[in-house]
């Protein structure tokens, strides 16, 4: 499914701190964005091959490549890609020839979070934008090791896909909120609720910190925490807890927190893998109105809901309730106004500082959950444990070290099945 950390051509995990030079981009006016797929598992072929085929359509994009350390999956991959785009799609099973041989402009990346970094970096150093799934790394020092390797002015830089933040529904209340339409926020819910078996877990790199970065906080609640930070702006505080109540994972299996906002809004947030009946909701109660949003998995807008306080027009809370034509969220949408961006020369949003604000919270959130303190904003930095691994070393939490039969040297347990 994914491209290897030990396939031939991948970088090394800490690449070297100096900038590179990389390739001077072809201008992009007047033709289409060439694409390459990193990883050719079920996220790419169910959301990013339809996004990239679309836009095709609309002449925007072209896929040119493929790459997996499976070359069946690879190649499966470019057969049913093959209309989408001018010409059929390349399979590779190394990432480095790729990039010297289709030089692609925007490089979608769909591996494990293990290898997002280093497979980001070997992007960027190359020439080419950056898309990637979530997580986009397991710490806030990847991140700002990748933030160090984008463009000065005008790119190439790396975005996160973050697609439940784009759509009609969410344009349309963050305007509303951004206006002060239905009054301060005041209160706010943040729930992902879902559910994961034992099944779920058998794969050998989910529940574990180096592999997989974090439990559901990381791997599933990041979207609705970041749609919250979307909406709301920036966060202050959190006070959290977490804990292991049903899986055998070195994570957690579920956590909750208690966030304030930089405006004085207070939320709770509650992410969990435990939980039979799924939902993924996001309620904001203003001075005059609350806002919800109730979906699973994608929303559009019939998803959300305005009700309005006593004493509010009937006219205005109309206009409030009127989210126009219906445009879901999704990869497409993300993948649009990433296009769009790059034909201008600007950073996207879910890149930079935008990026890392929610990558921030869920640091933070571990934090204050294992060491049983209040963390704000701007305190996780080099030389904060929580900085270079979301576990942050804490007893309990931390990654159990043993002896590797051989040389004696430290490996936290299960490395050699999780790689």
């Amino acid at each position: 499914m994914a491209t290897s950390e030990t396939a031939p051509g991948t970088p090394h995990r800490h690449p070297h701190p100096n900038r590179r030079p990389r390739p001077t981009p072809a201008p992009l006016t007047g033709r289409r964005v060439r694409a390459a797929v990193i990883g050719t598992g079920a996220v790419a072929r169910d959301s990013h091959l339809p996004a990239l085929a679309r836009l095709a359509e609309e002449g925007e994009t072209e896929l040119v490549a493929a790459v997996d350390i499976d070359a069946a999956s690879a190649e499966g991959f470019c057969a049913v890609a093959g209309g989408a785009g001018a010409g059929a799609p390349r399979a590779y099973t190394d990432l480095d020839r790729m990039l010297a041989e289709q030089r692609p402009d925007l490089a979608v990346i769909c591996t494990p979070p293990t290898l997002h970094r280093d497979q980001t970096v070997a992007a960027l150093r190359a020439g080419a934008w950056v898309w990637c799934e979530k997580p986009p790394v397991p710490s806030l020092a990847d991140f700002d090791a990748v933030k160090a390797e984008e463009g000065e002015e005008g790119g190439p830089y790396a975005a996160i896909v973050f697609q439940h933040r784009f759509g009609s529904g969410t344009r349309h209340v963050r305007r509303l909120l951004a206006e002060r339409a239905m009054g301060r926020p005041l209160v706010a819910h943040c729930q992902t609720t879902w559910y994961r078996d034992t099944a779920y877990y058998a794969v050998p790199w989910r529940g574990r910190w180096r592999t997989e970065g974090g439990g559901p906080a990381m791997g599933h609640g990041i979207h609705q925490m970041d749609l919250l930070l979307d909406l709301l702006g920036p966060w202050s505080e959190v006070r959290a807890m977490a804990g292991r109540l049903v899986h055998d994972v070195e994570t957690e299996d579920v956590s909750t927190a208690l966030v304030r906002f930089a405006n004085g809004a207070m939320a709770t947030v509650v992410n969990s893998v435990l939980s039979p009946d799924e939902v993924s909701r996001i309620r904001i109660d203003c001075e005059r109105a609350t806002v919800e949003l109730t979906h699973l998995y994608g929303h559009g807008n019939d998803n959300w809901r305005v009700t309005p306080a006593r004493g509010v027009p009937t006219a205005e809370a109309a206009a409030w309730q009127d989210f126009g034509a219906d445009v879901p969220s999704s990869h497409l949408e993300q993948l649009r106004e990433l296009v769009a961006s790059m034909r201008a020369g600007q950073r996207p949003r879910g890149s930079g500082a935008d990026g890392r604000t929610s990558l921030e919270l869920i640091a933070a959130l571990y934090k204050s959950a294992f060491t049983d303190a209040t963390v704000r904003a701007g305190e996780i930095g080099p030389g904060d444990p929580f900085h270079s691994s979301m576990h942050g070393d804490a007893p309990g939490w931390a990654p159990v070290r043993a002896e590797r039969a051989g040389d004696g040297g430290p490996v936290a347990a299960g490395e050699e099945a999780a790689a």
